[in-house]
């Protein structure tokens, strides 16, 4: 978990494994968004109070750009965009679909991009799952027949793109997919099933 009332987490792990900023006001290191338990890929940490007052605030004021990619379940549209209200409260997530495989579990198997535009608990595992389009290996919101077990969920924060609060400079990170991904989308010989429509190299393959 990134942060919370249990002794493993990555916020207390930070001070240990990040080298201490030199500049006067470091601090003890720690994450200025969260991902939900089980989620993969990037994390922002703060190493002053400075950067992580400023961060923290261009988070809520949607000055940073976050963009995960998931593996759902079902048909899709090829783009959307999901407003469903969550716990009473205004929210929007993106998404467009870039692959899609046919499974004989799952009926099919999806690369989709997903992009956020507000911050809520859980959002994009809600969102997904109020299409119809449940993230793979998700158990709280899944479809009870099609539960993944054992092999975690399918979600990864793939990019962040701001622009750095002190320098002003544009910063784009970037985590490559879990190999679990391309597992599902990349045949053994290599190559892209068939029937995918969009350029998977789009997304960093």
């Amino acid at each position: 978990m990134v942060s919370g009332n249990s002794f493993k987490t990555i916020a207390n792990a930070l001070s240990q494994n990040i080298e201490r900023s030199s500049l006067p006001d470091a601090t003890k290191p720690q994450p200025v968004h969260r991902l939900d338990y089980a989620t993969t890929g990037i994390l922002l940490v703060g190493k002053t109070s400075s950067s992580i007052r400023a961060l923290n605030k261009m988070f809520e004021d949607k000055k940073i750009e976050k963009t995960y990619c998931a593996v759902t379940i079902g048909e899709m549209n090829n783009e959307g965009k999901i407003t469903t209200e969550i716990d009473g409260k205004k929210s929007q997530s993106n998404y467009e679909l870039f692959k899609s495989v046919a499974s004989k579990r799952f009926g099919k198997l999806n690369l989709v991009q997903l992009k956020p535009q507000t911050g809520r608990r859980h959002q994009l595992r809600k969102h997904m799952s109020s299409i119809n389009n449940p993230i793979l290996g998700d158990a709280a919101y899944g479809i009870e027949n099609l539960i993944l077990s054992g092999k975690g969920l399918y979600l990864h924060a793939y990019s962040l793109n701001f622009r750095h609060p002190f320098t002003n400079k544009q910063i784009y990170l970037k985590d490559e997919f879990p190999q679990r991904f391309h597992k599902i989308f990349i045949s053994k010989k290599g190559e892209t099933s068939a029937n995918n429509t969009f350029s998977i190299k789009e997304f960093g393959f």
